[in-house]
Parts: C-alpha cells; structure tokens; sequence
C-alpha cells in the first residue's frame, strides 16, 4: 500500500486507541468514495484481524452468508462453517475466533459499510448492542471500528443512538475530501505532475474524492482527463452520479431535487427558497432532507452575517455534482474531445466563477492565514441584500467578522490571468461596501481581500480600494 496523503489529525486520533488500556468504538463516516476504508486498513494494518463490509440493498441471507464467506478460512475449522441463522449467532462466531487472539495481542475488527447491514427487520443493530456490550466493551486489547457512507444514519443510528449504543461511541471521526494541498501531494504520489491552475481545474470537477483522482492519468493536461473520466463511453464518472446518491438514501430522489435546485442557484437558497423550489412539506420531513445531505457533504450551510441560523443559505458543495448537473446530464455531446469544446464556450466562464467561489469557501482556514490573521477568532458568513426602491442589491459570498473590529469582505474572482479591476467594477465594490454599511449598521473598518487565480492587476482603480491580494498559491498551503 502507499502512504497516507493527508488526513494527519484522523490517523493521530487513530494511532491513540492502540495505546488505550480500555476497549475502543470507533465511528467513521464521511461521504462515499472519501477514503475510509483505505485510511482503516492502512492505519491498521497490523492490528487488522477481521473486515467485513456490507452490501447495498442485500437481503440478510445474502449478509449473512458473506459473514460466513469472510470468518470460514479465518477459523480453519475441518468442516465447513454453517450460515448463521441471525446476526446473533454471527456475532457469537466473531466472538469465539476474537477471544484467544485479544489474549496476545492488540486487535481491531473493522465493520465496513454498517448502514448497509443494518437493513429493516435484519435484528442486526440490536445484535451488535449486544455484541459490544456484553462482550466487547470488557476487552482491553480490543478496537471496533465502524464505517458508513450514510453519514446521516450514523450519526442518528450510531453516534446519537438512544438506546444500546448510548454513549458508547469512543472516538467519532468524520473524513472530509482532500483540500488542495492533499490533491497536489496526492497526486504527485501517483507521478501526476501538474501546476496549481490545472490542478484546480481538476478540483472544479472533481473535487477532492480520492477515488476519483485515482483517475487522474499521468502526462494528460486537466481537459484531457476530464474528457476520458467524464465524456467518453467507459469514463469512471459518467454513470457516477445517480449511483452515488441512490446508494446513500432511501429517497434519493427527493435529495437529488435538492441539489438541482442549489446547482441552478449558485447564490444558495434558504430553507423557505428549497421548500417552494422542490415542493416540500414545511416539517421534519425537510430539515431531515437537508441534514442528510449536509452531514454527507454534499451542500453546506452558511450562516449569513448578523443572522440566526433559521436564515441559513445552503448551497451546493460538492464539485461533482455541480459538474455532471451543468456538463454532463442531458448534455448532447459525448466522446473524446467534448470537453476540450466545452471548456472554451461562454457557459465555462461563469460555472467556473461559481465554482472557484465553492472552492474558496472550503479553503477559509488557507484565506485567514495568508491575510496574517490565523490566530484573530473570526466569524465566517455570507451576506447578501435583496434589491429595493431605494437601494441596489448586493451580494457577499465570503466575509470575515474580525474579534480585532474589522470585517474582510472577499471578492472572489477566476481567470487565466491577472485581473484587472477597471472603472465600472471597482464602483461597484465601493457601492457593494456602502450598501453592507447601511443594511448591517456596523462600525467595524472594511477591509477589500480580492482572493484571484493569478492576483490583481496593479492600477488606479485597485489602489486605496483593495486592501489585500490572495493568489492560488496561498490556498495550496
């Protein structure tokens, strides 16, 4: 196996439970295709005496003779293992092979995939209750961990469990896609040897799912890659997206209404906007919608300045989705060299736009360093003013609220040069900023942050307007 890229804190937090004296349950989850279960096997490689991983929609026969499939040539019984009649009798297996080897040694069983076990009427959550903690919860050699891709389940089923598993969770993990810095370290691991500006490029599409950069073939250019992964008849991520979201919810077509309706939205909606686009109920029904695709990562909530969260605007946060939802479905064009074409219409222009503001707001930690003001406490929000009689409209994808009493309002801007800021646009920044004024009636110093692919042109419309310069290379550190 090759080296982990990345994910420092989750494997420090995983290296800790091998030194516990206590039995340790561990809960991972994180979108699909993320990396968990290469980050368990590798971490724990040598600790690793049992994995095994649930299938999407099997019946519990099918589960359970799997289960079998998996322990039989561990066991090395003379005659052949039997197929458990319940996950009950399953987890006893599991538990007779564990006991001599927990006598030696540090062990970690790895239950991959658990949402999909724990299918209706399969008794398999309630068996696992049992398991660890009749059993498993008085092993001090031994390390459980459990991993979903339903990040929504296993927060609600596992982590916020009400019953057996009550408090029982030791360490709870939740993986995240690589930022751009873990993109470029991983793929210079794969020989892919390729500047920040394509890089990005790759990350608008893609984002940082190392599944899908795996992808990623040496000595192509971003449009090359894009064109075999995307448009051709054999590309990995062609058919991707509605395997992705069937996989994960039970009514994924209600998540899937959703995401469309924030992809053609790039400014987000709240959650009144979301219910009268999709046609939703004003109830539970919908928070638990949105909770589910938030916890999975696929939109993210952002709290607007001086707002509760009940004015919360979700937007869309995962590339691939904003992608295939703008390129790829119902798109006409397919085969070798589409996106070579599509890449240089009109309609490039503005997704990307869109797409380098979505990148820039999963990078403030990246922002807030280079503007020298990692250790001020910040609040991060958006900001947005609806046009009136009396007053233009405006619109703030990222601010900073500063403890020091200022406010860093950032303009985000793509290009494949330096920007120019000319007459038009630099009134409107000055109008943008009048506008917040007036609307927030806040006091604190505003401070201009251009955040630009390249940097911003140095002229007499950016002098004394713009108080801080953020490049590329300031969100690969």
């Amino acid at each position: 196996m090759k080296e982990i890229i990345g994910r420092v804190t989750e494997k420090q937090l995983l290296e800790q439970t091998l030194k516990a004296d206590e039995a340790e349950l561990i809960a991972m989850y994180g979108r699909r295709r993320v990396g968990k279960t290469y980050l368990i096997r590798k971490t724990f490689q040598k600790q690793l005496i049992f994995e095994f991983s649930g299938i999407h929609n099997a019946p519990l026969k099918e589960q359970l003779t799997n289960f079998r499939n998996t322990i039989a040539p561990l066991l090395k019984l003379s005659i052949p293992l039997p197929v458990p009649l319940n996950w009950t009798e399953a987890f006893l297996i599991l538990k007779n092979y564990a006991e001599p080897l927990l006598k030696k040694n540090k062990c970690v069983i790895f239950l991959d995939e658990f949402p999909w076990l724990s299918s209706p009427k399969s008794g398999f959550l309630s068996a696992f209750e049992f398991f660890w903690n009749s059993w498993g919860t008085k092993q001090n050699n031994l390390i459980v961990t459990i991993c979903g891709s339903a990040a929504s389940w296993m927060i609600q089923k596992v982590v916020n469990n009400k019953g057996g598993l009550h408090n029982r969770i030791t360490k709870k993990i939740r993986l995240l896609p690589f930022t751009l810095a873990e993109t470029s370290d991983y793929l210079n691991n794969n020989n892919v040897n390729l500047d920040q500006y394509q890089i990005t490029q790759l990350y608008m599409a893609l984002g940082g799912i190392p599944q899908y950069l795996k992808e990623i073939a040496p000595g192509q250019s971003a449009a090359q890659n894009i064109d075999r992964i995307c448009f051709t008849k054999d590309g990995a991520l062609q058919g991707e997206f509605n395997n992705l979201y069937q996989s994960l919810f039970s009514e994924a077509d209600k998540h899937v209404a959703i995401v469309k309706a924030l992809a053609a939205k790039p400014a987000g909606l709240t959650r009144k906007e979301i219910i009268a686009a999709c046609h939703l109920s004003t109830g539970g029904t919908t928070t638990l919608l949105l909770q589910e695709l938030t916890e999975s990562g696929f939109i993210s909530a952002y709290l607007p300045f001086a707002k509760n969260t009940r004015d919360s605007i979700y937007k869309l946060s995962d590339e691939y989705s904003r992608f295939y939802l703008k390129f790829i479905e119902n798109s006409r064009a397919t085969g070798t060299g589409t996106w070579i074409k599509l890449s240089a219409a009109p309609s490039w222009g503005s997704w990307s736009g869109t797409a380098f503001e979505s990148i820039c707001l999963k990078h403030t930690r990246e922002i807030k360093a280079a503007l020298g003001i990692a250790g001020v406490y910040t609040e991060e929000s958006a900001w947005r003013h609806v046009p009136g009689k009396k007053q233009p409209g405006a619109q703030i994808d990222l601010l900073f609220d500063r403890q020091d009493f200022c406010i860093s309002i950032c303009e985000i801007k793509f290009s494949n040069t330096v920007f120019t800021i000319d007459k038009a646009y630099a009134a409107e920044l000055v109008q943008k900023c009048e506008v917040f004024k007036s609307n927030t009636k806040t006091s604190k110093t505003l401070f201009i942050v251009m955040v630009t692919t390249f940097g911003t042109q140095d002229n007499s419309y950016k002098t004394g307007l713009v108080q801080n310069d953020i490049v590329l290379q300031d969100l690969f550190r």
